[in-house]
């Protein structure tokens, strides 16, 4: 009787000893919070006025991801639209009327399959094409859809005039060379793709990316830039 009196106590005691290692574990993990696995604390990125946080903390502190991409809302062209009517460009063609220009810009050509993105200006074979503001001839290019082809950036390098479709260029005309506002630089023509032969200034402008290729950027409705100007 007294031995099995003696098991039941030591069981008791045990018991209660192992309640109590249990409390203080559980105690222990509400206040560090649930472990983090090593390989998410390696990856985890430094979070800006957390760098003296623990890695736990720092790492419970960030929203999980989505997965989603972060994508940044197009800059608007109003700034840089803005920044070339200051400028009040010469129009490319003696008395061609920026007015006509209206939504050539947003046309679609090839069936659809591509955007104009450019104005097309009417005018006779061998009409001159104007420089519409001093810069640098940055590429004198030949192309199955242009012909031949000029890329002129202004003076910033910010911005690209492309005058398509010519007949020859000004004499004298090459890579690098500097040009004047209202300076003959080539002579209207049906080079390349023009549409049914009509002879006719393919002119468009676009904004140079950071890297100032001189055949790539984002292009400006030209109307927009000179619909205020007179011809």
């Amino acid at each position: 009787m007294r031995r099995r009196s003696l098991r039941r106590s030591r069981s008791i005691a045990l018991f209660v000893f192992a309640d109590f290692v249990a409390g203080v574990l559980v105690g222990w993990w509400l206040r560090s919070g649930p472990p983090v696995p090593a390989s998410a604390l390696r990856k985890a990125p430094s979070v800006a006025g957390q760098a003296n946080e623990s890695p736990r903390a720092a790492n419970v502190a960030r929203a999980a991801p989505t997965g989603e991409p972060t994508i940044a809302p197009a800059p608007s062209q109003d700034e840089a639209i803005a920044e070339l009517e200051g400028r009040h460009l010469r129009v490319p063609i003696d008395n061609a009327a920026a007015s006509d220009w209206k939504g050539m810009f947003a046309e679609r050509r090839d069936t659809g399959h591509r955007a104009h993105e450019a104005v097309d200006i009417l005018a006779p074979r061998g009409t001159p094409v104007h420089a519409v503001e001093a810069g640098t001839i940055a590429q004198l290019f030949s192309s199955k859809a242009g012909g031949n082809t000029i890329y002129q950036f202004d003076p910033t390098h910010r911005f690209c005039y492309y005058y398509a479709h010519l007949d020859r260029y000004a004499t004298g005309l090459s890579n690098n060379v500097h040009v004047a506002r209202d300076e003959i630089i080539a002579y209207v023509g049906t080079s390349g793709n023009a549409a049914g032969g009509s002879p006719h200034l393919h002119f468009a402008i676009f904004e140079l990316g950071a890297d100032r290729h001189w055949w790539q950027g984002r292009p400006l409705d030209p109307f927009l830039v000179f619909q205020r100007t007179q011809p």
